[in-house]
């Protein structure tokens, strides 16, 4: 089994969504020997937002094409290739400003690409992506599931509707909330998140 493992926590070792991803991939690798993984931090090496010119550098004709377009566009082909080997996608997705860090949706933008991961259809957008499973790890500073809350949240939602668009449907959410309000708050519930990952039935 071949994991991608993306992380985005700018706080390295001591961002809870990092934990959680990291047991989330203790979990899935335990009690096998046929386990790879490959660690995507993009907030360790971020990765360059869109804008024109690296949008239009597929499109543009090779010899055409500025040393950043070179640069980029590899880096696009490196990003691809890893979600393509992937069987199981890891992500670290915390939130921040009621959505996800701009360096998770940078990666997004470069892996969200007509005719690679989805394709457009008479029948709408037909992601091409489904035979991977997702596991996110979620972490919040408060309490967003439910209640009046929830409708500011844009991080699960949006990780979860974008995997979809490109045909990742199998997916699962393990979440840590209300880990700004108290030191104990935050105990508790890294280590309901935690037991939850523990329990989690494998296929």
């Amino acid at each position: 089994m071949k994991i991608l493992h993306v992380t985005a926590g700018i706080f390295g070792d001591n961002s809870v969504s990092t934990q959680l991803s990291n047991k989330l991939v203790e979990r899935l690798s335990k009690g096998r020997d046929d386990v790879s993984v490959v660690v995507r931090d993009v907030a360790a090496t971020a990765i360059s937002h869109l804008d024109a010119e690296v949008l239009m550098a597929a499109s543009t004709a090779e010899g055409d094409r500025s040393p950043r377009q070179v640069e980029e566009l590899a880096l696009t082909e490196t990003l691809l290739e890893e979600i393509f080997a992937a069987d199981v996608l890891v992500i670290g997705a915390p939130m921040y400003n009621f959505t996800i860090p701009s360096q998770l949706k940078a990666w997004f933008d470069r892996i969200a690409q007509a005719g690679r991961t989805f394709r457009y259809t008479e029948n709408g957008p037909e992601g091409l992506l489904t035979d991977k499973k997702a596991y996110v790890a979620s972490a919040r500073g408060g309490f967003y599931s439910e209640g009046e809350m929830a409708a500011l949240d844009h991080q699960e939602s949006y990780v979860t509707t974008i995997l979809g668009f490109v045909g990742i449907k199998n997916v699962t959410v393990v979440r840590a909330e209300g880990v700004n309000i108290s030191d104990s708050q935050r105990e508790e519930s890294i280590q309901a998140a935690s037991a939850n990952i523990d329990a989690l039935a494998l296929s």
